[in-house]
């Protein structure tokens, strides 16, 4: 990682020796966004309705640092379709105005899940569940079919156990698999031209689950039924190890003919925060997103939130958190300069401090001048030094 600011050494005789580092991309260059668009990908993030509302902070961030936008929680069943019947859109059309007010791409999120639908849809028999499923979709993306904004869709999200079997929700157990076709045809009925996406967790490394995706997949498209990306939701920890096979897997996937994305990514920190897991954090930030640009059928990369003031993980993963990019005061993480360098081209492998030069000792004194030494600074795995600087003191 090259950085930007100043290490002091001890004066002495009147001398101060400061060694120089190159600027930093992260602070030298644009926002995340600029450097996404440069490289034909997106950077987005997930967004919640009500610090978007209240806080500029919030607000500014997410319109200056993403292009892609999707909605945390406002375009799930449970928030557009309550009851029977009865759709409510004040929170998905929030999350997709302000999207075109930023010159944003939406990504709708989510139209067939097992988690949070609300209990009628649940307790139907299989024929009337096929049609609330079918009359929610064309209502859900219909709103939204002629909005230039909203670009793609997760059509069925998390239909997969952890070894690869299809999840036992009501959706499968009341319909079977059959409910998965139809969930993508009433999407394409209902907006032709988005793409229409499946998505999971779990699948990012080559792996059981990841194979029963891919198998289905490949079997959909077989059929003719319009699947036309997959997303991989990124939800990481540092206790779990990397997916070291990620730019392979998501290779495998775009070799299929479909489009791959990165739709939730957060990395989850045991305990506190400390140097040595942030840089940690940061690593593995860097490498999904090296990962997809290595792909040229990756759109791009959204991070599910961009503060940690906001993060679903305490709640979910307790003992877990400091999951994403900013800190709860929206300060930036060692992680937020990783995506950057990143999206800018650089390495940012590096984020231990260069050490502090020795104490500057002169020689040779005459009344035009002298010589300094001193012992250098070291900055292992970094960009290495640009030189140093030399003050004099007065008196």
């Amino acid at each position: 990682m090259v950085r930007f600011r100043t290490l002091a050494a001890v004066a002495v005789l009147g001398l101060l020796a400061t060694l120089l580092l190159p600027a930093s991309p992260a602070h030298a260059s644009g926002p995340l966004r600029e450097h996404a668009a440069a490289r034909g990908k997106f950077i987005g993030t997930a967004l919640a309705t009500s610090p978007l509302a209240n806080e500029t902070a919030y607000r500014n961030i997410a319109a200056t640092e993403f292009n892609q936008i999707t909605a945390e929680n406002a375009m799930k069943w449970e928030s557009t379709q309550p009851n029977p019947g009865q759709f409510t859109f004040s929170g998905a059309d929030q999350i997709v105005n302000f999207a075109t007010q930023n010159n944003q791409q939406v990504h709708g999120h989510t139209l067939v899940w097992h988690s949070q639908t609300p209990n009628w849809v649940q307790s139907l028999g299989a024929s009337a569940m096929r049609q609330a499923m079918q009359e929610h979709i064309a209502q859900v993306v219909g709103r939204y079919a002629n909005n230039p904004a909203v670009v793609s869709w997760d059509v069925v999200n998390e239909v997969f156990d952890e070894n690869g079997g299809f999840r036992s929700s009501f959706w499968y157990n009341t319909l079977g698999q059959s409910f998965i076709a139809d969930a993508f045809r009433a999407a394409r009925a209902a907006d032709p031209d988005a793409r229409l996406c499946i998505n999971d967790y779990n699948v990012e490394a080559v792996n059981a689950k990841s194979t029963a995706m891919y198998n289905l997949v490949s079997q959909l498209r077989q059929q003719g039924v319009p699947v036309d990306c997959v997303g991989f939701q990124g939800h990481l920890s540092l206790q779990y190890g990397f997916p070291n096979t990620l730019q392979q897997n998501l290779q495998r996937f775009a070799d299929l003919g479909v489009q791959v994305r990165i739709t939730e990514l957060d990395v989850r920190v045991q305990g506190s925060r400390d140097a040595t897991k942030d840089a940690n954090q940061a690593t593995y930030y860097r490498n999904v997103v090296n990962a997809c640009l290595a792909v040229t059928a990756c759109a791009g990369v959204t991070i599910w939130g961009f503060t940690d003031k906001y993060s679903w993980v305490p709640e979910t993963f307790p003992g877990e958190g400091f999951a994403l990019i900013y800190d709860n005061n929206y300060g930036q993480k060692p992680s937020y300069t990783a995506v950057h360098d990143a999206l800018a081209g650089g390495t940012s492998t590096d984020t231990t401090p260069p050490t502090t030069p020795g104490t500057p000792t002169a020689s040779n004194i005459t009344a035009t001048g002298a010589t300094l030494t001193w012992t250098a600074s070291t900055d292992s795995g970094g960009s290495g030094l640009a030189g140093y600087n030399v003050y004099r003191e007065q008196g």
